[in-house]
């Protein structure tokens, strides 16, 4: 269901039987509902309360029909009320002594309360008459937010503060993202009291006010024409006007005239206009077209529809002849007000007012007395809440709370609602729709041919006069700006900095035209001279400028276009530091210390492993701890011949001799660098040195750096400043102790320069201290400085920028490169911490995984020892000394491999064995005494002989092995 639009409601043409027709019938409603109040008003009291207004204009006649059409109705609606408001009608005839005059004698007669008057002016001499008697004074037509009742206590308004719209304009601009808004207001206090709330509204949505245009009320087309003239030199393109209607339609009629309601421009107007436009000539209405604006949202409802026709009927009535002009907002507050007072004296039930005068004063005012009810009429105004024809009649600090604005469009003969803003949702296309897909507007028809593109809020004045582009004056750098004649008009300007300036405007999107001044005391200062800007003197400058926080506050930068940073120049000497340790200076200590743990701990975890299980790994304790550091260092020249029995050990080592060949590799390369290559080194180092030995610096004159030098606790007596490259050499050969300086302090593009000359016996060494670089200066909250930084990115990315830097820079290439003549470094721990931690991760899951399967097979044993011994001094040497035997599958294994030996000895020295020989008879035979005696023979001594045997026929190894396995059977 679509939700009902806000639209003024405005006389449309009938045929005269029908209107006729409609205007007996609706004066027979009329007189009906009048003969019924009088009736009514026979019996209650009546209330007087006085009314000001001015009577001689539409606004004050639509505002007494209002008035009497809500009274009407509300007694209508109340019958039973026993007090009856009575209105005592003044005219302030267009004039605030006037609209006093009637106060005062309206106060004289002791009404209960006064509303009105008609404009702000007249309400603020009026509210202070009313404060002085202490008479509820109720406004529905004065916007201004400088009456207010924190000034004026007895000031209630029953309208809307012109401030409550600052904050959806601001969010208006910022959303589509104007920086600048020109605001166009009438020179009056209506006219400026929305200024400092804008300006509150503008700031956090970062949008300036860069100039305003204030044009009298009276003011001729003449002096109109001359200010919009003036608006159109002008860079900013959006305009904000806020005056009252009359005036309004005349600024329009002539900026049409003028051309400036055209593409490009953005005219927004406040509500004081947005309520009128409805009900105005279509021949007005053709100058504003694209206009866009703001006013109270109030939806169109049965009882807006009922109001208007009555109304229409009763301005016929008593004003006959007149242009009948439809109904707006003010109507609807000045019904909802005339309830609220009608309400409110109900409510305080006041019958008898009276006044307290003092019986004698020399003052006029004293004789007005004061009210004894007026204070109770205040707080029942305050404590009144209805639904309205405006919407919810709430009164919030003596103010009407709204809910939200519309946001309209001109187009054609009438508006057109694009959105709406409320104060939970922000800008939405539907009222209080909660769905983001909403914060959007409708499509806006913008001034001009073009009017469905969005103007982009400023422009570049083609009647305005050339940007005037300071360049500095240097004696030295010319590289970046070179100024030939800096005192005759035909100085000849070139550069590293002009040339990219150059390119970066060719890039933009439109035509900007410009000049380059010299500026002769840049030198001096670049503070100073940046600062130039900020006075107006120039409209950018363009050099080698700094981007720095200070500079920041005056001015805007663009984005940078060079390298940032400030670091250090020193020279360089040979290295003359060899010593018989140099084979030690490869490494860093820690990284010597770290390879040092480790090779002990992989021989540790390798001996853990094939302790148990590889007679290699066996011995004496001492030969054990020989044979641990034995074999991880052998690794290094890869001579290590034990045999490793276990895949955990080989796979640890095969991982460590990979980080052994690393390590040795590079501690080679980096000794032999050292030993043969020729080496520099900085003749200083670190800042703290030159802090320390209280050496000299240098920095380039007019830089910012010696401000960064102080902050570094140099001190001022010891810094020299320089202008030129050959200047930075000579002191920097010099040396602090002869008039020169042992460090240079500049930027890094000044160093690179310096450099590309002077590369083979200077350095940068030290911290770089971070700067954003240089930057083109614009003012504050220039339209330019976004395009500019957009420009500079895309030449940036692109080949152009590299082929300005080959035309004024020294080719990196063709300058001796350093690296190699500047002393090695030492390895650090930091370069090899990741195989570090390989080998040691492998290492710990090897003795890991051997420790769970150790435990698993000897948990029974294990589980004895705990059982056994009560000390744990007693189990720990128990279980080392179970540990240290050798792993009993691999002795099973060696038993059976030696009984195999011995049965194959035995079988070969029976197939060897020669035929017996023939005897005589009577003759024995030794070999059946010799098998005889042997089966005779003792269980040990058949061991003892089994050894002999084992002795002779055994390799030397599997003998040594068997002599620890015992005999006994």
């Amino acid at each position: 269901m679509e939700k009902p639009k806000y639209k003024h409601l405005a006389c449309n043409s009938t045929s005269p039987l029908f209107f006729f027709s409609f205007l007996l019938f609706s004066s027979f409603i009329v007189d009906f509902r009048g003969l019924t109040a009088r009736a009514q008003n026979a019996t209650s009291a009546q209330e007087r309360v006085g009314v000001v207004l001015d009577l001689s204009l539409p606004a004050g006649k639509r505002s007494r029909i209002s008035m009497l059409i809500a009274i009407e109705d509300f007694y209508a609606a109340n019958p039973n009320f026993k007090t009856r408001v009575s209105f005592d009608f003044r005219d302030s005839m267009n004039d605030t002594v006037g609209a006093a005059s009637a106060v005062v004698d309206l106060v004289k007669t002791q009404v209960q309360a006064i509303m009105g008057p008609q404009t702000s002016t007249e309400t603020e001499f009026v509210a202070h008459l009313c404060d002085r008697a202490q008479v509820p004074l109720l406004s529905f037509s004065s916007t201004t937010p400088s009456i207010s009742s924190s000034h004026f206590p007895y000031f209630i308004r029953a309208c809307l503060n012109d401030s409550s719209q600052s904050v959806p304009i601001a969010t208006f601009v910022h959303h589509f993202g104007w920086r600048a808004i020109v605001p166009v207001y009438e020179d009056s206090n209506y006219g400026s009291g929305i200024l400092p709330f804008l300006v509150d509204a503008l700031q956090p949505v970062d949008v300036r006010i860069p100039d305003r245009a204030v044009i009298s009320s009276t003011a001729t087309d003449d002096q109109i024409e001359k200010e919009l003239y003036r608006l159109m030199n002008s860079q900013t393109r959006v305009f904000l006007v806020h005056m009252l209607y009359p005036l309004a339609t005349r600024l329009f009629s002539i900026a049409q005239k003028l051309e400036i309601m055209s593409d490009g421009y953005v005219w927004i107007v406040t509500d004081s206009v947005g309520y009128m436009l409805d009900t105005l000539d279509s021949s007005v209405l053709s100058s504003m077209q694209g206009v866009v604006g703001f006013r109270p949202y109030v939806p169109l409802s049965n009882k807006i529809r009922d109001f208007y026709t009555r109304f229409k009927l009763r301005y016929l009535q008593d004003y006959p002849g007149s242009n009948v002009m439809g109904t707006n907002v003010y109507q609807y507050w000045t019904y909802d007000a005339t309830w609220a007072m009608a309400m409110a004296v109900e409510m305080a039930n006041v019958t008898n007012p009276s006044f307290l005068v003092p019986r004698s004063s020399s003052m006029v005012l004293d004789a007005l007395g004061v009210s004894k009810t007026g204070m109770k009429l205040l707080n029942a105004i305050h404590n009144t809440t209805f639904d309205g024809l405006a919407g919810n009649f709430t009164l919030v600090d003596g103010q009407l709370q709204l809910p939200g604005y519309e946001i309209f469009n001109v187009i054609g003969t009438g508006t057109k609602t694009v959105g709406f803003w409320t104060q939970e949702a922000g800008i939405t296309s539907e009222y209080k729709s909660s769905d983001n897909n909403n914060n959007k507007l409708k499509t806006i028809i913008w001034p001009g041919d073009d009017s469905k593109a969005v103007p982009k809020g400023w422009v570049i004045p083609t009647k305005g006069k050339t940007l005037q582009i300071a360049v500095p004056v240097k004696y030295g750098f010319a590289q970046f700006v070179n100024v030939s004649e800096p005192i005759s008009n035909n100085s000849k300007i070139t550069g590293y900095c002009i040339d990219v300036f150059d390119a970066v405007m060719k890039k933009l999107p439109y035509h900007v035209s410009y000049k380059y001044v010299p500026y002769n005391d840049s030198a001096k200062s670049y503070d100073n001279f940046v600062y130039q800007v900020y006075l107006n003197n120039f409209d950018a400058i363009v050099g080698d400028t700094t981007i720095i926080a200070n500079r920041m506050n005056y001015v805007d930068y663009t984005l940078p276009y060079t390298d940032s940073g400030v670091s250090m120049i020193v020279p360089v000497k040979p290295d003359t530091s060899k010593t018989m340790w140099i084979f030690l200076q490869p490494l860093t200590a820690k990284l010597w210390l770290t390879s040092l743990a480790f090779f002990f701990f992989t021989g540790i975890a390798v001996w853990l492993i094939e302790h148990r299980i590889n007679k290699a790994f066996r011995g004496t304790k001492w030969e054990q701890v020989g044979l641990i550091f034995y074999f991880s260092f052998s690794t290094l020249v890869f001579a290590h011949t034990e045999k490793l029995q276990s895949n955990l050990s080989r796979f640890l080592v095969i991982i460590w001799v990979f980080v052994v060949l690393i390590l040795t590799s590079s501690y080679t390369a980096s000794l032999t660098s050292m030993l043969t290559v020729q080496q520099l080194t900085p003749t200083i180092t670190d800042v703290n040195e030159l802090l320390r030995r209280g050496d000299y610096i240098g920095y380039q004159n007019g830089s910012f750096v010696v401000a960064l030098l102080k902050r570094l606790n140099f001190d001022p007596t010891k810094m020299r400043s320089y202008n030129t490259v050959d200047e930075y050499a000579e002191a920097l050969a010099n040396g602090s102790a002869n008039g020169g300086v042992s460090a240079i302090f500049d930027e890094i593009p000044y160093l690179k320069v310096f450099l590309g000359k002077y590369c083979s016996n200077h350095t940068m060494v030290g911290p770089t201290y971070k700067t954003d670089g240089f930057g083109f200066v614009f003012p504050r909250g220039s339209p330019l400085v976004a395009d500019v930084s957009r420009a500079i990115l895309n030449v940036s990315e692109g080949d152009e920028m590299t082929q300005i830097e080959k035309k004024w820079f020294c080719d990196p290439i063709t300058c001796p490169s350093q690296i190699s003549d500047l002393g090695s470094s030492s390895l650090s721990f930091r370069s090899f911490a990741g195989l570090f931690i390989i080998t040691g991760v492998v290492s710990s899951l090897m003795i890991i995984i051997f420790l769970v399967r150790y435990v698993h097979r000897n948990w029974d044993s294990i589980k004895g020892v705990f059982r056994d011994q009560k000390t744990m001094l007693g189990r720990i040497h128990t279980l080392s000394k179970n540990f240290d035997r050798m792993d009993s599958s691999v002795r099973s294994e060696l038993e059976r491999k030696n009984s195999m030996v011995n049965v194959n000895e035995e079988n070969q020295i029976l197939v060897n064995r020669p035929d017996p020989i023939k005897l005589p008879d009577g003759v024995q035979n030794n070999d059946n005494m010799l098998e005889h005696s042997s089966q005779k023979t003792s269980p040990s001594v058949e061991g003892t002989r089994t050894q002999q045997l084992t002795h002779q026929t055994l390799p030397e190894e599997q003998a040594l092995e068997l002599q620890q396995i015992p005999q006994g059977r």
